[in-house]
């Protein structure tokens, strides 16, 4: 396996210093955030390491990725971008629909060939309403990625977080059950899953009897630890707002057993990228922090990864 971040965090820095940290900080790999101009409407997101127009358009500039990236000796995992590809709003599913197509388009010419991304979700709607627009959405978007030969791997976060995205959530693809709903709609060899263990935490779901059952479908994984708190989550209960009563934290902080975790990656041997992925407010104070995070997290993860 092979470890490294996705890189949304450092959303100060070009591409060159983004690439330039990971080659000091020791990481192998980066999962490259790759949004659309225009900002974000949430954390976390709106960052781009990679503009994926240009990277169709010139050259000279697909080179330059690609030079800098071998010079560092740091390999790209995937292109990274996290949108609500089912969004209620139909103008915004269809940009969010048409820029996914564009970051598999960039990720096949730069030979990367794999886009991580959530499926989305109608948070108006019932599981089966959902359901039921997965296969029309989708089957254009992995037709595309099946004739470029890229994979496609979907995070298993809820994306329901705070009141802006309640009811429901932002992404139907976020339980064993509701995976084998879906890849039965989209029975495509390049479909699969971004595995998160912390998502299930909190979800009260077992994290690692999934990795046992979907073991051909993980493509990518993530390394992002979650923190329960018991008193909170007595007081307001499990159908108050995740964040009152759980917070994401850096592997090692939070409740994420990784040894049972990386241990059961090997048992399925799984030997692709894994990437860190930081959403820590206890790191966000300053550039130092963010920077700390990436260290301290590798320094842990680094017991179980070589």
């Amino acid at each position: 396996m092979k470890m490294g971040f996705i890189t949304s965090i450092l959303d100060w820095a070009d591409y060159d210093e983004m690439m330039d940290i990971a080659s000091e900080l020791g990481f192998e790999c980066v999962e490259v955030a790759c949004w659309p101009a225009g900002g974000a409407e949430r954390r976390y997101a709106g960052t781009a390491h990679i503009d994926v127009a240009r990277v169709l358009e010139a050259e000279a500039y697909k080179a330059h990725i690609l030079d800098y990236a071998k010079e560092k000796g740091v390999q790209i995992s995937s292109l990274a971008y996290y949108p609500n590809n089912l969004d209620g709003d139909l103008a915004k599913r269809a940009a969010a629909n048409e820029h996914l197509k564009t970051v598999i388009r960039a990720s096949a010419a730069l030979g990367v060939n794999m886009a991580t991304t959530f499926i989305g979700r109608d948070q108006t709607k019932t599981v089966d309403e959902n359901l039921a627009m997965v296969k029309d959405v989708w089957t254009p978007i992995l037709d595309l990625a099946k004739e470029l030969g890229v994979k496609v791997a979907i995070e298993n976060c809820p994306m329901l977080f705070g009141v802006d995205q309640w009811p429901g959530g932002q992404n139907i693809m976020t339980t064993p059950s509701n995976w084998r709903k879906i890849f039965e709609l989209l029975p495509y060899d390049n479909f699969g899953i971004n595995y998160d263990p912390s998502h299930f935490v909190w979800q009260m779901i077992d994290y690692i009897k999934p990795i046992y059952e979907f073991k051909d479908k993980i493509f990518h994984v993530h390394y992002k630890d979650i923190k329960v708190y018991p008193d909170k989550l007595n007081d307001v209960g499990i159908m108050a707002y995740p964040l009152d009563f759980m917070a994401p934290k850096i592997p090692g902080l939070g409740d994420v057993d990784w040894g049972r975790y990386v241990s059961a990656l090997t048992d399925i041997g799984y030997n692709g990228c894994t990437c860190i992925e930081v959403e820590d407010r206890a790191f966000e104070g300053s550039r130092e922090d963010v920077l700390k995070s990436l260290k301290l997290s590798k320094k842990y993860m680094d017991n179980f990864v070589i």
